[in-house]
């Protein structure tokens, strides 16, 4: 059986100061902070060594070991594009495009979440969350879960015998990992394991599914980064 490997990379950590839930809104960019978690994951991936000495990149951890990675796909909003472009960049690879990567559809796109000092504060978007479970706010998990899906047996199909790196965004990444590890979709958000900077990595023999692993090449730079998620 020949053995692939899917990569699903969260973007790094994106410059957002009014704190919204941004979504799918153009411009959000990765932050400086998010820029360096791109990179780490980039050389990671690439088996560069964290080395020591005063030069040495605490965040990056040791390894060494060259990942086969020949395809490189990413959601086309910015921060994914430019999670992407150090991954592409060390295994000298095209940056495909994929819009089935997108973040969530979400009702609170461009607006702060919250009851005293956010959207919740206003009647007018109670009746969005009256049910959890499809959810009412937003894009249907069973539909994230299809178009993520079908985008993984594509890339999984491109890099047969390799490895592929999909580059996408928190929910869709978590929703997916659920649905094969046959697991509920609706769930707590506090409780998702996708940091920024993630990878979950989706193992295959032939088309089968025989493995779900997830690591956190960032770890070091996640302390004192936002915490707000795009949907």
């Amino acid at each position: 059986m020949v053995a692939t490997t899917v990569h699903l990379l969260r973007h790094g950590e994106v410059h957002n100061p009014e704190g919204v839930l941004y979504g799918r809104l153009p411009g959000y960019r990765l932050s400086d902070a998010g820029a360096r978690m791109a990179q780490v994951v980039a050389d990671y991936l690439a088996g560069v060594e964290a080395g020591s000495g005063p030069d040495a990149d605490p965040a990056l951890e040791a390894g060494g070991v060259r990942r086969d990675v020949t395809v490189v796909v990413a959601s086309p909003l910015q921060r994914a594009q430019e999670t992407a472009a150090p991954v592409a960049a060390a295994f000298g690879l095209p940056i495909g495009s994929d819009p089935r990567l997108l973040e969530a559809e979400n009702h609170f796109q461009g607006l702060t979440f919250g009851v005293g000092d956010g959207s919740l504060r206003h009647v007018r978007h109670w009746p969005y969350l009256r049910n959890p479970f499809r959810p009412s706010w937003g894009e249907p998990y069973t539909q994230q879960v299809e178009r993520m899906l079908a985008a993984v047996a594509d890339a999984r199909a491109a890099a047969r015998g390799h490895e592929a790196v999909l580059v996408s965004h928190q929910l869709p990444i978590w929703i997916t990992r659920m649905a094969l590890e046959g697991r509920r979709l609706w769930h707590d958000p506090r409780r998702r394991q996708c940091a920024l900077g993630s990878l979950t990595s989706l193992r295959f023999e032939g088309d089968t599914l025989v493995g779900i692993g997830y690591c956190e090449p960032a770890a070091a730079l996640l302390a004192g980064a936002s915490t707000v998620a795009g949907a």
